[in-house]
């Protein structure tokens, strides 16, 4: 039998998720009660006023119909809406908003839409892998921006070299961050905003968790700063906002002639999003217009569960300011690797480790708030456990 693998494929990046997945198999062989906090899945579904209306959506013998890549111009129109209630800034729905089937969707083809090989971007070290996986199928070179705790996880724009900013097309950014749980204020976009402008080079930013930030803080778009969308786009989704993961309903807003580009490649690669899903879309976000229920709530409460529980058996954990992870250093004396591994094995809590993110992310794991609070003391109770066993 012929067997073809595509050279891209050795490209795009850490296989450790798949991995994991393995671990967890073979831990479930052991017997191990495995507690998941690996893979960031809402284990909530929508509130049943938004399944009640999936569920009349998909009875209509008019959904079914190939829904267009842009997405409906009502669900446009609603997005509008939201942006403006949200971050008051008022967008056109027939240029400066496109549907997607997730953020996931559209930063992984951005690249494809608007680069060629041989490009060079600037994405977060550590970072979400779409962001090197996208750059790797458009064969453009991945230039880690890199990012420590000592500068608050945010970038230092001033010591990336001119020799670099002359080469790079455009710059990922991700506030509030996944994996590092980190927020970023206006200020920051101002300057990441005149940074973009400066160098000519497209300013990208993953807003996937604007809803998802704690101790009352509204986490900022990058469109809020004057002039913005002459040099950004921004990503959006409804996955974690609205429990709405598994129907993959997201967007893009910001820069017209990019977006075009986006729409162009999505028109030759696919047909847009199921309508019941966009149906769903817009009531969620009517709904959170008339009455906002942030799930940032839920995740909140978790997190002070969690953490504190972990924090009283001493293991010294940062709180997270946002999303719906942890990100934890590994004790002295372990690699990322091989602290996720043992404590798996030893625990059946699973993690995935920080080096899946980037080199700089070695020395981490992440855990996710994806259980409930009885579940994520057990899972407390386990690894303070480990830790005391491994002392």
């Amino acid at each position: 039998m012929m067997k073809l693998k595509s050279q891209r494929l050795d490209r795009l990046g850490s296989a450790i998720f798949s991995e994991v997945a393995g671990w967890k198999r073979e831990a479930m062989r052991k017997g191990l009660d495995v507690i998941s906090l690996d893979i960031g899945s809402p284990d909530q579904p929508p509130v049943e006023s938004l399944r009640r209306v999936l569920a009349d959506a998909v009875m209509q013998p008019n959904m079914y119909s190939y829904p267009g890549t842009e997405g409906t111009l009502q669900f446009r129109q609603t997005v509008a809406k939201w942006f403006n209630h949200r971050f008051q800034v008022e967008l056109d729905p027939e240029h400066e908003i496109l549907a997607l089937m997730g953020t996931q969707d559209g930063l992984g083809h951005l690249a494809l839409a608007i680069t060629d090989p041989g490009d060079a971007a600037l994405l977060p070290d550590p970072g979400y892998p779409v962001y090197g996986a996208g750059l790797a199928v458009a064969g453009v070179e991945a230039i880690p921006l890199p990012l420590s705790a000592d500068n608050g996880y945010l970038p230092d724009f001033e010591a990336i070299p001119q020799a670099v900013w002359d080469r790079v097309k455009l710059m990922i950014l991700n506030y509030p961050s996944n994996p590092l749980s980190v927020t970023a204020d206006l200020d920051f976009f101002e300057q990441a905003v005149h940074v973009a402008r400066r160098h000519g080079v497209l300013l990208v930013h993953d807003n996937a968790y604007s809803e998802m930030a704690f101790d009352g803080v509204k986490p900022p778009s990058v469109l809020e700063i004057p002039g913005a969308s002459e040099v950004a786009i921004e990503f959006h989704s409804l996955s974690k906002s609205f429990h709405l993961a598994g129907t993959r309903m997201g967007f893009a807003v910001g820069n017209r002639d990019i977006l075009a580009s986006l729409r162009a490649l999505k028109n030759n690669i696919d047909f847009g999003v199921f309508l019941g899903t966009q149906t769903v879309a817009i009531a969620a976000l009517e709904m959170d217009m008339k009455q906002s229920r942030p799930v940032s709530t839920l995740y909140e409460q978790r997190r002070d569960v969690f953490v504190g529980a972990l924090r009283e058996q001493g293991w010294d954990i940062p709180l997270p300011a946002a999303t719906m992870f942890v990100w934890a250093p590994v004790p002295q004396g372990w690699t990322s690797r091989s602290f996720s591994n043992a404590l798996l094995m030893a625990t059946g809590v699973a993690s995935i480790p920080g080096n899946a993110f980037g080199e700089r992310g070695e020395g981490f794991i992440r855990l996710a708030l994806v259980e409930d609070e009885t579940r994520l003391l057990e899972a407390a109770r386990r690894i303070a456990q480990f830790l005391n066993n491994n002392n």
